[in-house]
């Protein structure tokens, strides 16, 4: 079974490599698209494909560009609609959640989009319906997904090595700890809220 699943990984990242990083990016762009698919496999695919920092920053600019491309659809398709509705039926549950969501603090959304189990489609559907700015949703983005990708890469790459290896799990807490110092920093200097 062990051989299979190198052979079918083997083919795979071939393929990638001889198509070159536009492969890549498409792979990361679908999964923006139709989030069923497993972005975890096609970070490790990628940096496994392309190499540890050019993989990594294949996907991370693809992610990056895919919430953007769901932000801004929700946010110019959608958010005026989603206010009358509120405004016009006198929805309070509906009214105080969207407030609640534009009002996040930076720090709080940076935190939810690095933590690598969290809904990246929900969060971009909810930010892009919200009014959260696009200043602080771009910022989050940036510093958020790059813990985000760094972890898959790492996970890809060997699930059961990462869960047990605790040298990976310190760098990725530290990371997360970096990300909301960060955060902090750029909030204050941008005055990002």
């Amino acid at each position: 079974m062990k051989e299979l699943i190198e052979q079918f990984v083997t083919n795979i990242t071939t393929y990638l490599t001889a198509l070159g990083p536009i492969s890549g990016i498409i792979l990361i762009l679908l999964e923006s698209v139709f989030p069923i698919l497993p972005l975890s496999v096609f970070i490790a695919l990628n940096i496994i494909a392309f190499g540890n920092l050019f993989g990594y920053l294949i996907s991370l600019g693809s992610t990056i560009l895919g919430c953007l491309g769901s932000f801004f659809l929700f946010r110019s398709c959608f958010q005026k609609k989603l206010y009358q509705y509120i405004k016009k039926r006198e929805i309070d549950g509906l009214d105080k959640m969207m407030k609640t969501i534009s009002e996040i603090s930076f720090s709080n959304l940076v935190l939810l989009i690095a933590i690598p189990f969290s809904p990246a489609f929900l969060i971009n559907i909810a930010a892009g319906l919200s009014k959260v700015s696009k200043e602080k949703f771009f910022f989050a983005l940036l510093i958020g997904k790059s813990v985000m990708v760094y972890f898959w890469g790492y996970i890809g790459k060997s699930f059961i090595e990462s869960l047990t290896d605790i040298t990976i799990l310190i760098r990725i807490s530290v990371l997360l700890l970096i990300s909301l110092i960060l955060s902090r920093i750029v909030e204050k200097k941008m005055k990002v809220r």
